[in-house]
């Protein structure tokens, strides 16, 4: 019987960590939905959350590049700049 109550306190506690390592990443919030209905743990759950951070960083910088109106070298300079940057600001969660 104790077995079987260590066992769910493990899974719990395991859920929470989860819960936690989501609401700490800056992904917006479809990421984090996407990340539960795929019931991602672990490294699958950083590994998803990471890119779509990037995805969604990329989404936002090239429609900044676009309102800027650049174009060829310089927005490819300006888009791979956005992204770094965006990447490296801290979660406020």
């Amino acid at each position: 019987m104790s077995v079987r109550i260590l066992i769910a306190g493990i899974c719990v506690a395991g859920a929470l960590v989860s819960a936690a390592a989501i609401a700490q990443t800056p992904a917006g919030p479809d990421c984090a939905a996407k990340a539960t209905e795929k019931k991602l743990h672990g490294a699958a759950l950083k590994s998803f959350m990471k890119k779509c951070d990037r995805d969604a960083a990329a989404s936002a910088c090239d429609a900044a590049a676009a309102e800027k109106k650049l174009a060829g070298a310089a927005r490819t300079s300006f888009t791979k700049k956005c992204v770094r940057d965006a990447a490296a600001k801290p979660s406020v969660h």
